[in-house]
């Protein structure tokens, strides 16, 4: 009796774990346990529903998903979408298809819709949500990238799809973010948020595809015959019709098999997120007289691969800050080989999963990739505990503490002037217009804050002195060190200008810098001893950017900084012996240029003439320069109420501001 009541007990803790995972992944787009660990725990699940024969009514293996949580409006579908049964093992995937024919298709991993077109016109766009019951997304699924708007087929058809964000346009999007912090994690999450965005404009800017995997039972007899019971003929069907099918092979159960591994092959070079095979009957009438289960249908069975693992020591645990605060702890092991590549480096997530997995340096542990891609721990062998939780931040120094948010714990530095929290200081001093230091990301930025060897802004210049760690981090090596070594020497050259907004004072842009530079006549110390009065005499310095110019040098810890940077550099001062023809003259520059290389290059002859540059068109403007004169732009057309010239470069050139 205790052990089957102990059973039970187990059987109510895993409902309450896999429910609470299942809720954070679908509906709320947050990944708290690794597919691997969700499988592991599930498979038990059933092993003790059969073996106890108790099912709770909440059970994951009797709902499917849960309640949509967004604004969009919701309806019914008019068929219970079904989960798929699955296996890990071909063997069983051989047997399940027995002397039928069978197709072999990809399980892609991003967020089911269902499509429904009348009259040949897309008039309802549903998503999956919990099975019943989905969010109407029709205005979003209209931009996606390759839908059709409009079909041939002028009866009623309902067709089911998963919509993507393949990884190069996700690696795009998130190269276009430039807080790492609100980085996407993975392509699933940002497609399902992108899917579900109540503005469709939204949706259209993040590259959302769509790949068909079957169609609802049509009620036109007619072009159900033409099927001839066929899984095969619908997905060719479908394809007449302008979409994209998920990819399929025919298998039987001697070619299954070999299929298995043709698919597996591909994953390293797909451009699109799966997370396993589906296999269905092609005989569609077969597969529908084979009926249901409480939750899954039997004309079909997912396959998942059995995840390659690798047992491996645990050497050390990176505690990486970021500039929220958080501090997040990074395993580094001795390198393995999974699926193809080396791997010793995985994310333990969080001090409670550091805590559950009873980690301590020396361990015995096991590594996989979560669906090939994602290095994680399946298993700690040994389950020492005695790892220790810093109590100081690496990146500062500062003190440490652990919070507990709704049960998770993480480490989270307290000091407010923590680098690692001022990673955007870091990101204007190398950019492109300031210290143009290429090979140096806000991710790059962040890893060598988190392995304490950037502090302040003139340890930049001290990086080769870290030759060692840098070489070994994740994502370089020695032609990447070198790369980025060249081009802090590079930038020791410096324009003064370029230098002084680098420098990230409020408020203090490019062509601000340049006129004090002008005004100053380029000597840095007359500017750093520069007093509100004189600084406002400079067109287009108020008395608010005079004040901050002022007290930022005024500060002992900022002063000292940049005069051990200036120890670290050289100004490139260019005599100007240019005409200064254009002293008292205001341009803003539009539209595409022909005779100059780009807009800079023009910004920098007005400026080098004695005129200025402005990034809008007001009263004080002198001409707008735009080739396309007719235009309706909007700047043109403030130019035309003002009565400001609009003049090509032709004209620019040949002095022709009137």
């Amino acid at each position: 009796m205790i052990k089957i009541m102990d059973k039970i007990a187990r059987i109510k803790e895993l409902v309450e774990i896999l429910n609470k995972a299942s809720k954070a992944y679908y509906a709320e787009d947050i990944e708290i346990m690794s597919n691997f660990e969700y499988d592991k725990l599930y498979d038990e699940l059933v092993a003790l529903e059969a073996e106890t024969g108790t099912i709770l009514a909440n059970s994951p293996t009797q709902n499917v998903g849960y309640e949509v949580v967004s604004e969009l409006p919701k309806e019914k579908h008019p068929a219970r979408m079904l989960s798929l049964d699955k296996t890990k093992e071909v063997d069983a995937l051989v047997s399940w298809l027995g002397d039928k024919k069978g197709l072999l298709s990809w399980k892609m991993d991003g967020l089911t819709v269902v499509l429904t077109y009348d009259n040949g016109e897309l008039i309802k766009a549903v998503t999956r949500g919990n099975g019943e019951i989905g969010e109407v997304i029709t205005a979003n699924a209209k931009t996606f990238v390759n839908i059709p708007r409009s079909i041939s087929y002028k009866n009623r058809l309902t067709i089911r799809g998963e919509a993507i964000i393949t990884y190069s346009e996700f690696e795009k999007i998130n190269a276009s973010i430039e807080d790492v912090d609100a980085k996407y994690k993975n392509p699933r999450n940002l497609c399902s948020g992108s899917v579900r965005q109540l503005s469709s404009k939204i949706t259209a800017e993040r590259g959302v595809k769509f790949y068909a995997f079957s169609m609802v039972e049509p009620e036109d007899t007619e072009l159900l015959s033409s099927f001839e019971n066929s899984f095969e003929k619908r997905f060719e069907y479908l394809q007449s019709l302008g979409f994209d099918t998920v990819e399929y092979k025919a298998v039987t159960a001697d070619t299954l098999p070999d299929t298995v591994k043709e698919f597996s092959a591909k994953i390293p070079t797909n451009d699109f997120p799966t997370d396993g095979l589906v296999l269905s009957f092609d005989d569609t009438a077969y597969g529908k007289s084979l009926g249901t289960t409480a939750k899954f249908p039997r004309d079909a069975i997912a396959f998942k691969w059995q995840d390659e693992e690798a047992e491996t020591t645990l050497r050390d645990i990176e505690w990486s800050p970021s500039r929220t605060g958080l501090i997040n702890p990074v395993a580094i092991f001795d390198t393995v080989e999974l699926e193809g590549t080396d791997v010793s480096r995985a994310s333990l997530h969080n001090i409670t999963y550091v805590k559950d997995m009873q980690l301590g340096i020396g361990d015995r542990i096991k590594v996989y990739k979560a669906n090939m891609i994602i290095p994680q721990l399946s298993e700690n062998l040994t389950k020492s505990g005695n790892l220790a939780i810093p109590d100081t931040c690496p990146a500062c120094g500062g003190s440490t503490e652990i919070r507990n948010d709704n049960g998770t714990e993480t480490l989270n530095c307290v000091n407010p002037s923590c680098p690692a929290k001022n990673i955007k200081l870091f990101s204007l001093f190398v950019s492109r217009n300031a210290m143009n230091i290429d090979g140096m990301s806000e991710a790059t930025i962040e890893r060598f804050i988190g392995a304490g060897i950037l502090h302040k802004l003139s340890d930049i210049y001290h990086l080769a002195d870290h030759r060692d760690v840098i070489v070994t981090m994740e994502g370089f090596g020695e032609k990447s060190y070198d790369n980025l070594i060249k081009a802090i020497d590079n930038s020791r050259k410096a324009d003064m200008a370029a230098f002084l907004y680098a420098l990230g004072i409020p408020g203090f842009g490019v062509a601000n810098a340049k006129l004090i530079v002008k005004a100053y006549k380029s000597d840095i110390n007359a500017i750093m001893d520069a007093v509100p009065e004189d600084l406002m005499e400079i067109d287009q310095v108020g008395e608010v950017l005079a004040r901050d110019f002022v007290e930022y040098f005024h500060s002992e810890e900022k002063r000292s900084e940049v005069m051990r940077l200036l120890d670290e550099i050289e100004f490139i001062i260019e005599e100007n012996t240019a005409e200064q023809d254009l002293e008292g003259m205001t341009f803003v520059i539009t539209g595409s240029l022909e005779t100059y290389p780009n807009r800079d290059a023009l910004k920098k002859e007005i400026e080098d003439r004695g005129g200025k540059v402005a990034g809008s068109v007001s009263a004080k403007t002198t001409a707008l320069i735009n080739n396309d004169i007719a235009s309706n732009s909007s700047k043109n057309k403030k130019a035309k109420s003002l009565g400001i010239p609009i003049i090509s470069e032709e004209m620019f050139n040949n002095k022709q501001f009137t």
